[in-house]
């Protein structure tokens, strides 16, 4: 869909920024909530305390009802080293929220989460105007997926179409942008169909609002097949969504980075536009915890800036701000991946690429 938005400058800012050095992610906002063992009612508050259903575990919605937590694990990974924090909204859809019974309440937690990253942002650059802080405006991959049947006895099933995913995309992505997000992160993606509505719905309401952001996307493999769940290859899902010209594509989540490694290897092979990841603190133990400390996680990125891979690089599962303060200290100086020059082809895929000359 052809879209005129004028751009907004944090494009060419970031894309700056991104050719000088490697730009650090935060870690694992849901890890470091574990943390505080929170009970049903701190979920509820006072403004849910008679809400219908169990709500233990809607994260995104503490951003309504325990702000101050939210912008204490946000100024955590800021003191750290993030160079880019990520809103509280990977489930903030209404197509994540209807499983609280609570898709009314998207727009509000979209908005309020990137009030809150703006608002602790604004506090770092200010101390260090040199190094600026950024919102990414996250959306999550959905409870659902567009191109899987989540019934084994019928193939053809569907739980929800392109078009609505498209709906509650738009929504968040404009609470998000309304609420001071600088670019907007498509992140852990498992169905690439999926992100491409989540693309779309981007560009939809990039049109509606007159102007646009930069755009990350990131994918996730799931196991050591190497693929996505809806089974791509690495460099497969990168000729599906290349069209879309985001300012970054990546890998995040399912692995750890020894078992990432050669993933991130793959894609900065294949990649024209900037790189990121941010892997797992390991595979989960027995718990459902993760065991990989920050100084063996650290040592596995360094290696992955000094061969090239990467230009943004954070945490997802198990990372806390030790794992972050660790990236950030290790790839001081470290040079950021060069866009490469690649070859004029055309590049289609399925669950293979198919490059043709």
């Amino acid at each position: 869909m052809p879209n005129n938005a004028p751009t907004n400058n944090k494009q060419a800012e970031i894309s700056a920024a991104l050719k000088e050095r490697i730009l650090i992610l935060d870690g694992a906002m849901g890890t470091m909530i574990q943390d505080h063992k929170l009970e049903e009612e701190d979920y509820r508050g006072e403004r849910f305390k008679d809400w219908h259903v169990l709500i233990k575990g809607n994260n995104d919605l503490l951003s309504l009802t325990k702000p101050e937590l939210i912008a204490d694990i946000h100024r955590g990974f800021l003191s750290a080293g993030a160079d880019i924090i990520e809103t509280n909204t990977f489930n903030s859809t209404t197509i994540s929220m209807d499983d609280y019974d609570m898709a009314s309440l998207s727009r509000e937690i979209n908005f309020e989460s990137a009030k809150l990253a703006r608002a602790m942002c604004d506090e770092f650059t200010a101390k260090t105007p040199q190094k600026p802080r950024y919102v990414a405006g996250v959306l999550g991959p959905t409870s659902k997926t567009c191109s899987i049947s989540p019934d084994v006895n019928d193939p053809g099933y569907r739980n929800v179409t392109f078009d609505k995913l498209v709906t509650a995309y738009v929504e968040s992505t404009l609470a998000l942008m309304e609420g001071g997000a600088d670019l907007i992160l498509i992140e852990t993606i498992f169905d690439t169909l999926n992100a491409k509505a989540a693309s779309f719905a981007v560009e939809e309401a990039f049109e509606q609002a007159g102007r646009k952001l930069p755009v990350m996307i990131s994918g996730t493999i799931t196991d050591a097949s190497g693929r996505t769940l809806s089974g791509q290859t690495t460099e497969a899902f990168y000729n599906s969504i290349r069209h879309i010209k985001p300012i970054s594509i990546g890998l995040n989540c399912a692995l750890g980075p020894d078992l990432l490694r050669q993933y991130v290897q793959e894609l900065s092979r294949v990649c024209e536009t900037f790189t990121s990841v941010h892997p797992n603190a390991g595979l989960p133990n027995e718990f459902g915890e993760y065991d990989l400390e920050a100084p063996e996680m650290a040592a596995e990125i360094i290696d992955w800036g000094k061969s090239g891979f990467i230009n943004i690089v954070g945490g997802c599962c198990g990372t806390t701000p030790a794992h972050i303060r660790a990236f950030a200290k290790g790839l001081e100086g470290v040079k950021p991946r060069p866009l490469p020059e690649l070859e004029v082809r055309m590049r289609l895929s399925g669950l293979e690429a198919c490059n043709l000359n």
